[in-house]
């Protein structure tokens, strides 16, 4: 039986469902952790703050930010590229050309699509940032190598399983506690658009 054939005739959401929905998508926000890689637990603040300084110094390094993800997750890389690029003053780019990843995937299995890309493309002083629910995506750990053997800094974005093994790969690792895509994705979307807008000086409004 499909998931599908699951659901009701009639599907009727409450304001009761949306409260709920919206008050665990606040909860994953504001829980998430974020760690080295060997596990050492960061304040969250300090770590976004972290983030800000690192996307910046790359840039004044004449260096790039480097997007990369899977489904969702590549629409949340290609978003940020062109976020931090136009509204950010950053330079940054995402690996998502359809051309290249059929080529890539087919020439060399689609765990090295952007492993391949980095080899050719990151230079020492480039920052990866890596954006996989799972944390297990091989095309995003396979990437996250190379650009370490580069000489590439390292941020990650991942859920799931807290022990999922891209949370231990990035200089800095933000992990999203929940099983759920769309909390999941939702969150690495805000996350990186909170690094992006404190950088551009945003001042959050104050709710009344």
């Amino acid at each position: 039986m499909s998931h599908n054939e699951n659901r009701p005739s009639e599907l009727r959401v409450t304001t009761g469902d949306l409260d709920r929905y919206f008050t665990f998508l606040r909860h994953v926000l504001v829980n998430t952790s974020a760690t080295r890689p060997d596990g050492e637990t960061l304040d969250y603040a300090a770590a976004v703050s972290e983030s800000i300084q690192l996307a910046r110094a790359t840039h004044d390094a004449g260096r790039k930010i480097i997007f990369i993800g899977n489904g969702g997750s590549a629409a949340i890389a290609s978003h940020m590229a062109t976020d931090y690029s136009k509204n950010g003053g950053l330079r940054a780019m995402s690996m998502n050309d359809g051309a290249t990843l059929t080529c890539l995937s087919n020439d060399l299995g689609y765990e090295n699509v952007f492993a391949k890309q980095i080899d050719m493309h990151a230079t020492e002083g480039d920052l990866v940032v890596a954006i996989s629910s799972s944390g297990r995506s091989e095309s995003i750990t396979n990437a996250v190598r190379v650009a370490r053997e580069r000489g590439g800094a390292v941020l990650t974005l991942s859920g799931f399983a807290p022990g999922n093994p891209l949370r231990a790969l990035g200089d800095l690792n933000f992990y999203v506690a929940s099983d759920q895509y769309g909390y999941v994705e939702i969150a690495h979307l805000a996350i990186c658009h909170a690094v992006l807008d404190f950088s551009c000086g945003l001042i959050p409004p104050s709710l009344s």
